[in-house]
């Protein structure tokens, strides 16, 4: 009995490496588990209505995404992939969608200071203090974007940062898509 124990170690081992390997040839067929659709692509944005985080801006509520295409886009100060994500926004600014930062879960004072020392690329910042307005979304963990058509329809969900790959490849045309 004492030799069998021995060995459980090692196959307890050995069959962590086959799910580990079986999950590796899984992401290589394109089979990933940040890629599940969310179940609010085709259906409204959800009714919202957020003050401004900046001092002197305008808040945002559900009806001001009607007419054209909005990229809404959660983040927050304490998030360590909002910082990567955040330089390549800069790209999606100016090319024919409005840009909203919905600053989630965060004290309104950091995330003006976050603002001032990464920059800001969007149209509109509000926050979500209490993350009521992430809930209605889904939001799972920021980042977290949702691009809305003009009917305020959300049309794609991008969980986890953006990449300029993504940007360029998924965003911008889905965006011209959108527009026209």
């Amino acid at each position: 009995m004492r030799s069998k124990l021995a060995f459980l170690p090692v196959v307890v081992f050995l069959g962590l490496m086959v799910v580990f390997v079986y999950r590796l040839a899984l992401i290589e067929q394109g089979n990933m588990p940040d890629m599940i659709p969310s179940v609010m692509i085709g259906k409204p944005a959800p009714v919202f209505d957020l003050p401004s985080l900046l001092e002197n801006g305008q808040g945002l509520k559900t009806s001001g995404l009607k007419g054209k295409v909005t990229l809404i886009n959660f983040f927050a100060s304490w998030c360590v992939s909002c910082r990567i994500e955040h330089y390549f926004l800069s790209e999606i600014a100016g090319k024919g969608v409005v840009l909203i930062g919905i600053n989630y879960k965060d004290a309104p004072a950091d995330g003006r200071v976050w603002l001032e020392s990464h920059g800001n690329p969007y149209d509109i910042v509000v926050v979500d203090r209490e993350g009521r307005t992430g809930i209605d979304f889904g939001v799972t963990g920021v980042p977290e974007s949702y691009l809305i058509d003009r009917y305020g329809i959300i049309r794609y969900k991008q969980p986890g940062p953006f990449t300029l790959e993504d940007i360029q490849t998924k965003i911008l045309p889905l965006i011209t898509e959108l527009n026209k």
